[in-house]
């Protein structure tokens, strides 16, 4: 209760977390925007995974909590993305897709996490056995063939980061193509 002289409530509390916590990422300040969102997406995505809690906000606080050390990582991002024949929007449209990308992908490994842990399984193998049941069923109605190859075929599915890299390299490389196309003269 004490902390609670120092502060207006509950809410702020919260708000000082969230800012200490992402004073915790530098991103490089002379890369290029690619290296600048990888950057910014790994070390968000590290942050998270060691402040699990920080899922746990509202879908206003986690995109709207506005703190100096949060506003600093989209600055910082979004001097990065700037380019001459780029607007305003679009350029904010790449920092919260990328945002979003992390925000997804980590929420669901957090969530991942949180299922083991309920459930006592300490790896992939023990989670598949304990799904297995309700996947085979599911996989032998035959609507699934998609997915059923994923079971079959799929070699890291317990390599969360390589997962997580290969999806942000995909999302990178879509921005990229359409920032090129943008600044390439028409014929």
């Amino acid at each position: 209760m004490a902390a609670y002289r120092h502060v207006s409530g509950k809410d702020h509390v919260l708000e000082l977390m969230v800012d200490l916590v992402y004073g915790e990422v530098d991103i490089p300040g002379d890369a290029t925007w690619r290296e600048t969102m990888r950057a910014l997406a790994t070390d968000i995505r590290a942050l998270v995974l060691k402040h699990p809690w920080l899922t746990r906000l509202s879908a206003a606080q986690a995109a709207y909590e506005l703190t100096p050390n949060r506003m600093a990582l989209a600055e910082r991002a979004l001097a990065a993305v700037r380019r001459p024949d780029l607007d305003a929007d679009t350029t904010m449209s790449v920092f919260r897709t990328v945002a979003a990308y992390v925000h997804g992908a980590t929420s669901a490994e957090i969530g991942l996490r949180q299922l083991m842990q309920e459930r006592n399984w300490t790896s992939g193998a023990e989670t598949r056995t304990g799904l297995s049941a309700q996947m085979t069923w599911l996989l032998g109605t035959g609507r699934y063939p998609a997915f059923e190859r994923y079971t079959r075929e799929g070699a890291r599915k317990d390599d969360l980061q390589w997962q997580f890299e290969t999806g942000l390299e995909q999302i990178l490389d879509g921005i990229a193509a359409r920032l090129d196309r943008r600044s390439t003269p028409a014929s």
